[in-house]
């Protein structure tokens, strides 16, 4: 009715200007409205990114908001006030509760309890317990907190990205007994400034990686300190011996092919923890013994029995497996074998001219055990079709191995890395599939370095086509040579020292690889179907050959651009390992054997434990500055590795992990960082050691993470003034 009376008045005299009136009238409530819905949304916004409780996990889009800056000393007042509020006391069910086997271990169920003085926070979380809620295995549960303002999430925001700038590298000068260890200024920036520079070098080469959750960015703490921990066992095909990446647990395939030909790591990380043996795990046998014998349960595996009856130099004694002197694949000894190649080829002085050796196939560990009496470090590669897990016998002997495809992929090493390369008996064929795998040998092979081929049976096809290759790359053959005592055909082969020889091939196939192709890139890198140049230039590694061992563990080639920073570097870890980790953690040494840097900068840990009777893998993570050619210069071995995934390895390998501010690094890198713990306590042996240094924020909640895993915290110490400086020493005890 009154649209038909407001109708009837605009066709009045006065009508136009009502029309008038009623459109301006229409129009301001349009433009009300619209301003109303658009203040609604942006408050919306506003307040989703002063959410503190999605801080984690985050999206990998997600991007933390900038805001001003605020004064140093305020953020640490901050700081300190949070970390009071945020402490966490850990319980372990297995410590209330009587132990739960499953497959002859203990299954952890594991957690942890928050005290946060508000008694509405207590009470909804025991409500959400009596609700009988129950968690995925592995998953972190946050309790609730009230939501900060939004100025305080953005300073805790702030004060995370200058932690990351002002990242100290663990060179701080402090031994862990509390002395200062007489480099306090020469040292305190070397890591830094190293782990600085990765972030501005990040191209191809040893520093570069798939960009899996890379950009991420963690708004708060890395490691939840409200979290509960519940862990599960692992059931998978592998069982005891489950290498993630390695090995395939999906599908309905045959045990022949259970592993994958390629590294292929699952989608979501590992948050179990892997069995012990069936028939229990014992203290393995020391060093030097462990040469001579171990225990055969724990390596055992269903094809194990069956090859050791097929070898000589492996023999089961009741509860042990015995490995007699100087027996091996070959008749006449392994040190015959030795000794025969050296007098084929005068220069190969095992010990002194050659230092390094990857041994293919690891299919007699006998080879590794002589080569480590002449002063050889022999690396054992496990290939993916390694049925019988003997890489796993060589390091439970206390030999350097690790596993890894090899396929259409390159190894995670360096070029121009090893000084020879052995393939006792691997069953590779070289020469297929255009001959990439030898390329990639060729690649990883020092200039005039030796590649030693060793075979009983090889057809007429097979040899010529090995002829054509290695002629087609310039490898000179300088012995070619049937034992009579071991019955072995034995070929030695000589890399190029220089590029005239490639010059000179009629035929330039394979052809030279681009001058922007890097030949340290190794990380997920396809193998190219092309020859690196050898190097020339001064500033290249691999010119020139290493001296003599040890003195090339001291010695420091022209290339080196920072020598300086090296030698401060070693005289710090000398420091550090002579006046606290040899006699003031309370670790019995003669029980260490295998030892993991798993944040190796430039080899000066292991440099330092040289004396020992141990040896190190030292670990350089794929999105640091690519120090591991200058570790193989110095003689020792090394990978590169992205602690986003798991390692190359089987479980229980290691008896001492050492991670210097490790974990700082991989804050915005791992989608679920706490899966780098559940891969120490993988690879860590039962009553294996693990030194933690890092900054005070980060071992806190660690702590509590490793007691959930039942491991024994055996001494922490902090410096009073330098909260970034923190050394803390955790024992895994056995279960």
């Amino acid at each position: 009715m009154a649209i038909a009376r407001f109708g009837r008045q605009a066709k009045r005299p006065h009508g136009f200007c009502l029309k008038m009136t009623a459109v301006a009238v229409l129009g301001l409530c349009f433009i009300f409205v619209w301003s109303m819905f658009s203040s609604t949304s942006s408050s919306v916004v506003s307040q989703r990114e002063s959410f503190d409780d999605i801080a984690e996990p985050v999206s990998t889009n997600t991007k933390p908001s900038n805001s001003g800056t605020q004064s140093k000393k305020k953020q640490m007042e901050n700081h300190e006030s949070s970390k009071e509020d945020n402490r966490v006391k850990v319980e372990s069910d297995l410590d209330r509760k009587d132990d739960k086997r499953v497959n002859g271990s203990v299954a952890l169920v594991v957690e942890e309890e928050h005290k946060s003085g508000k008694k509405d926070e207590k009470e909804v979380a025991k409500e959400k317990r009596e609700k009988g809620k129950k968690l995925p295995q592995g998953v972190a549960k946050k309790n609730d907190e009230p939501k900060q303002s939004e100025a305080e999430d953005l300073q805790k925001e702030e004060e995370e990205e200058e932690e990351e700038e002002e990242f100290l590298d663990g060179e701080d000068g402090i031994d862990i007994d509390g002395e200062d260890n007489g480099d306090k200024e020469g040292d305190s920036d070397l890591a830094e400034s190293v782990d600085q520079e990765s972030e501005e070098k990040l191209e191809d080469g040893g520093g570069e990686s798939r960009n899996r959750g890379r950009k991420r960015k963690i708004k708060g703490p890395l490691f939840d300190p409200k979290a509960h921990y519940f862990w599960k066992l692992c059931s998978t095909r592998s069982k005891h011996n489950y290498m993630p990446c390695i090995d395939i647990e999906s599908g309905t395939t045959k045990l022949q092919s259970y592993r994958h030909t390629e590294r292929s790591c699952p989608r979501t990380s590992l948050m179990c923890l892997v069995p012990l043996p069936h028939d229990g795990y014992g203290m393995p046998v020391r060093w030097p013994e462990s040469k001579l014998k171990i225990l055969h349960k724990n390596v055992a595996h269903p094809k194990l029995a069956a090859f050791v009856k097929k070898h000589s130099w492996v023999v089961e004694s009741g509860e042990y497996l015995t490995f007699p002197q100087n027996q091996s694949e070959f008749k006449g000894g392994v040190l015959h074998y030795l000794e025969s190649i050296e007098e084929m080829v005068p220069d190969i002085e095992w010990g002194k001219n050659i230092r390094l050796v990857l041994d293919i196939g690891c299919t007699d560990s006998s080879f590794s055990a002589s080569l480590l009496d002449k002063e050889v470090l022999g690396l054992s590669l496990g290939l993916k079709d390694d049925l019988v897990d003997v890489a796993q016998v060589a390091l439970e002997r206390g030999f350097p191995a690790v596993v890894s495809p090899l396929g259409t992929r390159r190894l995670p090493f360096p070029s121009t890395a090893f000084d020879a390369i052995h393939c006792g008996g691997c069953g590779l064929s070289w020469h297929s599939n255009g001959g990439k795998l030898l390329l990639e040998m060729n690649r990883i092979l020092r200039p005039g370095g030796y590649f030693i081929l060793s075979t009983k049976y090889e057809s007429i096809e097979e040899e010529e086509a090995m002829s054509r290759l290695t002629a087609s790359i310039c490898w000179n053959i300088l012995a070619h040579k049937t034992d009579e005592v071991s019955e072995v055909g034995v070929k030695i082969y000589q890399k190029p020292e220089s590029n005239g020889m490639y010059e000179l091939r009629r035929k330039k196939y394979p052809p030279l690889c681009k001058e922007n192709e890097n030949p340290d890139a190794a990380w997920y890198v396809p193998i190219k179907t092309c020859l690196h140049s050898i190097p020339s230039a001064i500033e290249q590694h691999g010119t020139e050959w290493p001296e003599e061992w040890p003195k090339r563990l001291d010695t420091y080639p022209d290339w080196l651009n920072d020598k300086e920073r090296v030698i401060a570097d070693t005289k710090h870890w000398k420091a550090i390992v002579d006046k606290s980790y040899l006699t003031g953690v309370g670790i019995d040494w003669s029980n260490i054997r295998n030892v993991m840097d798993m944040k190796a900068i430039y080899g000066g840990f292991a440099a330092a434990l040289s004396q020992q009777k141990v040896w190190v893998m030292n670990v350089v993570p794929v999105h640091a500055p690519d120090t591991l050619p200058f570790i193989y210069e110095r003689g020792l071995v090394g990978v590169y590795h992205d602690w986003c995934e798991s390692f190359g390895t089987y479980p229980r390998s290691y008896d001492l992990l050492h991670a210097d501010h490790l974990f700082s690094r991989l804050k915005n890198r791992c989608n679920k960082p706490v899966s780098i713990v559940v891969e120490m306590d993988r690879i860590l042996r039962p009553g294996g050691w693990t030194i933690i240094r890092d900054k005070v924020e980060i071992l806190d909640p660690l702590e509590g993470i490793l007691r959930s895993l039942h491991w024994e915290i055996r001494m922490t110490y902090a410096q009073d003034k330098e909260e970034n400086a923190l050394s803390s020493f955790t024992k895994k005890t056995r279960y």
